[in-house]
């Protein structure tokens, strides 16, 4: 199928957000919101976006605000609601429900969104993220960002942390694709993302508690159809909070990805894009 490739900007609330979009060039099926983990930009849902696109559906990636090419918030909210409200925006702007596909912090303000305002989503589609998610992985993640805070002497380096932070996944990432989500300064590479999003309140470890109730109630709430893409080797989502999430939204699906971490996209994109494109053609299609 031809597609055509274009970066555009949308708004977000109170911020314009970068994304990339791939439409296809026949009848579209609908549309689909890729929406990124804290840390990464727009750049890690390409190749699903390119695979989405060559199945009918026009394909969004979108960088979160205080990532990529997107503006920074100006009062430092970094809340999943604040991201929730941004989405809702979107989709304002779209003008017709989405599916919405978010990994980590942007599955959480999917679900977010998709809970608190039913007909804002299409379907919804979690990536490694339910209510509950374990301290252990939330630490080592957090961990890894405030690494990286003081920059890099060259991209190897970061590449390095990279590998050293997630040894034992299967694609290790290639240099020019981590270059995306760098910046040069002064000499120095950094991560591009704003620092304060690391202190804001609600994303603090001892907000766990409100975070998940919070999460749960938006879950609730949820009357789309709903799958879980799950990496089987995850540090963040356990079988339990995975069980969980299934209770709260009756009808949802779960996938687990074999050989893969909680960076279900990167350690192997190809059966989640796949798993993806059989929820949208099987499930939502037919809803």
């Amino acid at each position: 199928m031809t597609i055509s490739t274009s970066t555009t900007r949308l708004r977000g609330d109170r911020v314009s957000l970068a994304a990339d979009l791939w439409e296809p060039a026949s009848e579209q099926k609908g549309t689909v919101l890729l929406l990124h983990g804290g840390g990464q930009t727009r750049h890690s849902w390409q190749r699903t976006g390119i695979r989405l696109a060559n199945r009918g559906w026009r394909a969004y990636a979108v960088d979160a605000r205080g990532h990529g090419d997107s503006d920074w918030a100006h009062d430092g909210d970094y809340s999943s609601d604040a991201h929730a409200r941004d989405i809702r925006t979107m989709v304002d702007e779209l003008g017709e429900p989405p599916v919405l596909v978010g990994a980590s912090m942007g599955g959480m303000a999917s679900l977010i969104a998709a809970g608190d305002h039913p007909g804002v989503a299409r379907a919804l589609v979690l990536v490694d993220i339910t209510p509950k998610s374990e301290p252990e992985g939330l630490s080592k993640i957090t961990g890894f960002m405030r690494a990286g805070l003081a920059g890099f002497d060259s991209l190897h380096d970061a590449l390095d942390a990279v590998i050293a932070y997630n040894p034992h996944r299967s694609r290790p990432p290639r240099l020019e694709g981590l270059r995306k989500n760098l910046r040069e300064r002064d000499g120095r590479w950094y991560w591009h993302w704003d620092p304060r999003m690391l202190a804001h309140r609600t994303n603090l470890p001892e907000a766990a508690a409100e975070r998940e109730a919070r999460a749960r109630a938006a879950a609730r709430g949820v009357t789309v159809p709903t799958l879980l893409i799950r990496g089987a080797q995850s540090d963040v989502v356990s079988t339990e909070g995975a069980r969980e999430l299934l209770e709260l939204i009756p009808g949802a699906r779960h996938i687990d990805v074999g050989g893969a971490g909680h960076m279900v996209g990167g350690d192997d994109n190809d059966v989640l894009s796949r798993g993806l494109v059989e929820f949208l053609d099987e499930t939502v299609l037919t809803a």
